[in-house]
């Protein structure tokens, strides 16, 4: 099977052209081939694939083969691939996701190829029985939650996705090994959650680092950027209508919250490496 390997400022992931290929189990193939060392390495699987109702449709799976409903570093990625290698000739694109679809607009470099993509990610979810989280509130915002003994002023906010957003003084010293899986599994969430903890610079800058349902710390985080920004706003600490830069262990992303609560998302994509691989047996049957 052949491959390629993509990253949205260091979200990587394995992307599958099912133009052209075939799989049959997703599932099973997004954990070998996740395995750093017994397969490529990486965040998770992407399908690309054809759509009935938009340009192109994603799939993705996380390291641990859950399927996941979206990611906004996917999308950006899934943009550059599919101009890059000649699938459309169109700078803006629609993407079917199972969050609803997504319209990308494409940057294009000095070269031709796709540098930046900007993502209209649509509206925030932010009644907590449609993000989902177990709560009779009608908004989750600085709402105080004992994670392993510690109580943390917890944010919760839907880009098609969960999000809990905690923010802290600063965040570089966390461990998120040890108290990342005590966000993921509370039991406020019944789908599980992502987690992004944040520091805020000032009212137009923050700092983010994120703990991925099925994918455990990863550099970066898209959706998780947007939600961070929407919850910055509802805690006073950034505005509507304003961008809002995030820094991330992998690079920056710019987030805007709009006054008619959608939020757009720019940030880089990138081309790593294609390669072939021999799929064992067990991700061919179903």
């Amino acid at each position: 099977m052949t491959f390629s390997k993509m990253t949205g400022i260091g979200n990587d992931y394995i992307y599958i052209n099912c133009f052209q290929e075939t799989v049959v189990n997703p599932e099973k193939l997004s954990i070998f081939m996740s395995d750093v060392r017994f397969g490529v390495g990486s965040d998770g699987l992407v399908l690309i694939l054809p759509s009935e109702v938009a340009d192109f449709r994603m799939r993705i799976f996380n390291a641990d083969g859950s399927e996941a409903m979206m990611c906004g570093n996917a999308t950006r990625c899934i943009g550059k691939y599919v101009y890059d290698m000649g699938m459309t000739d169109k700078t803006e694109i629609s993407l079917e996701t199972n969050s609803g679809i997504k319209y990308l607009t494409l940057y294009p470099g000095e070269d031709g190829k796709i540098e930046s993509v900007k993502v209209d990610m649509g509206k925030a979810i932010l009644v907590p029985r449609d993000i989902p989280v177990d709560s009779a509130l009608e908004r989750f915002i600085a709402q105080p939650v004992e994670v392993a003994g510690k109580t943390y002023e917890m944010t919760c906010v839907s880009m098609g996705n969960p999000h809990a957003i905690v923010f802290l003084p600063e965040v570089n010293s966390l461990d998120l090994e040890k108290i990342g899986p005590s966000f993921e599994h509370h039991v406020l969430f019944p789908n599980r959650v992502n987690t992004e903890f944040v520091r805020v610079i000032n009212d137009h800058e923050l700092q983010m680092r994120v703990w991925e349902r099925g994918s455990g710390e990863t550099f970066a985080c898209g959706t998780g950027a947007c939600a961070t920004a929407v919850a910055a706003v509802l805690n006073g600490y950034c505005k509507k209508g304003e961008e809002i830069l995030i820094h991330l262990r992998g690079g920056d992303l710019r987030i805007i919250y709009h006054e008619d609560e959608n939020v757009t998302m720019i940030g880089p994509a990138t081309y790593v490496f294609e390669g072939k691989i021999n799929v064992p047996v067990s991700c061919r049957t179903l």
